[in-house]
């Protein structure tokens, strides 16, 4: 007898909302519109959005939804193994985040967290204040750019100048007296002992391609905007030149500025993670590498790296052909002889993927290129996969050498049997600062630098005549 009253509220309320809606249905009622509130808070780990899935979050409290530059740069490189990843198609949503004050203007019209590549512009949080000059070594054509920029950011910006030590303790950089004052005001830090990352609001190189690698290496997590004079060989990363420098600087100073996002790839490589036995490395006729030759006590991850332009696996010193095997997100794609093969952003694919015939791709498209090295087959073809897969290679279990490999040139090192690379696209890109726009310094450096399509110009018939004679 107790539950009577509750069940004649029920009905009352279920009998009172199905009248409503058909009041509503008639026209009596004005349709009731719900509201969804939806927040695009960013995620205080980079794994929050690994594999490329749009995460719709729900609104949290101020004190929580605001994630400081900071304690993310710190707190996500540990994070990491620690996050599930989801495997989807599309890449994560890059870090909008550039350093302690830069970040990417906001963009209302933008959806689904995709955003027209010619909106991205660039926005100052705060006033920058420090700056790192990266400065190609060895090149003495660069000291007069690199005292002239460093006066005019000291004495003129007062801006707070970082650079490397072995820079500052160049011969002729001490032996300047003139330059001394300067000299005397520079933050020095050293490669492997002192982390800037959490100091840094603007990096600005001096040279070739090569100063906008070493950039990138720098800064494991999110990086600061970048800009590039280009004052080295080649330039195809670096668009400003530095005869108009101190008015370049003031406009990036002033803020949007374009900016393209370059992807980065996040590799791992895990020492004693398979078995050696043929038997389970087979893949039992379905592709898929089966779970139980993962020994998940004995794989150890000993490099975890942020990889700008490409990860190389090669040879080596050895004769025999590269035999690696390729698989995406747990499945066996294929095997790989010849001299080895290249895994590479679309930055990288004007660099040695170009070298090697794969194709050049814009670094604002969300992917990752697979390019062999010299294969072994008249058949196998660079692809293109999309940025969100994990990509895993692992010396074929009949293969008769070891293998070695490179992230972006450097920290090369041997491949054993047992060992994997694991490859996916990284949440923290390279903003990189346009001289003009993302589209037309992309295309002008494929003019400029590798002569892109430049051929003589075929000359145009004279008159109607010709044309008919050529028909006939």
């Amino acid at each position: 007898m107790e539950d009577k009253p509750p069940s004649r509220k029920v009905e009352e309320s279920g009998s009172s909302k199905r009248s409503q809606r058909q009041q509503e249905r008639q026209g009596k009622l004005p349709r009731r519109h719900k509201e969804v509130k939806r927040s695009l808070r960013r995620p205080d780990c980079p794994e929050h959005l690994s594999g490329g899935s749009v995460h719709w979050l729900p609104e949290q409290p101020e004190s929580e939804a605001s994630v400081s530059v900071e304690d993310t740069a710190e707190s996500c490189p540990k994070r990491w193994d620690r996050c599930r990843r989801g495997h989807f198609l599309h890449g994560p949503y890059p870090a909008t985040h550039f350093g302690p004050k830069a970040c990417v203007l906001p963009n209302p019209t933008s959806v689904m967290h995709i955003q027209d590549p010619a909106s991205q512009r660039l926005t100052w949080s705060k006033p920058p204040l420090n700056v790192l000059i990266i400065r190609k070594i060895r090149d003495e054509t660069l000291l007069e750019p690199f005292k002239e920029l460093c006066r005019f950011l000291v004495e003129e910006k007062h801006l707070m100048v970082y650079v490397e030590k072995k820079v500052v303790d160049d011969g002729s950089l001490m032996t300047d007296d003139s330059f001394s004052a300067i000299r005397n005001q520079l933050c020095t830090f050293r490669e492997g002992y002192d982390d800037i990352s959490d100091r840094i609001d603007l990096i600005i190189c001096l040279g070739g391609d090569g100063t906008l690698l070493y950039a990138s290496s720098l800064f494991q997590g999110s990086v600061p905007p970048v800009m590039a004079f280009h004052l080295g060989s080649l330039g195809f990363l670096t668009p400003f030149k530095f005869e108009s420098f101190k008015t370049e600087v003031d406009k990036v100073f002033e803020g949007n500025a374009a900016i393209i996002l370059r992807s980065r790839l996040r590799v791992k490589v895990v020492k004693g993670m398979f078995q050696r036995n043929e038997q389970l490395f087979s893949t039992q006729g379905n592709g898929i590498a089966p779970h139980n030759h993962i020994n998940n006590e004995a794989g150890k991850i000993t490099l975890q790296l942020q990889v700008l332009n490409e990860v190389v696996v090669d040879r080596g010193p050895s004769s025999y052909l590269s035999n690696v095997d390729l698989y995406l997100d747990g499945r066996l794609i294929t095997s790989v002889l010849g001299d080895g093969v290249i895994v590479s952003t679309p930055t990288g694919s004007t660099a040695y993927a170009a070298a090697a015939g794969a194709s050049m791709i814009h670094p604002n498209v969300p992917a990752i290129m697979v390019t062999p090295i010299c294969p072994h087959s008249l058949s196998f073809r660079p692809i293109v996969v999309p940025a969100g897969v994990e990509l895993m290679i692992t010396l074929s279990p009949d293969a008769r050498n070891t293998a070695w490999v490179s992230f972006d040139g450097r920290k090369r090192q041997e491949i054993q049997h047992g060992d994997s690379i694991k490859i996916t696209t990284s949440c923290f890109p390279v903003p990189s600062i346009c001289c003009h726009d993302l589209v037309y310094d992309w295309f002008d450096s494929l003019a400029q630098c590798l002569h892109w399509n430049i051929r003589k110009k075929q000359t145009r018939l004279t008159d109607a005549s010709d044309s008919s004679e050529t028909e006939n």
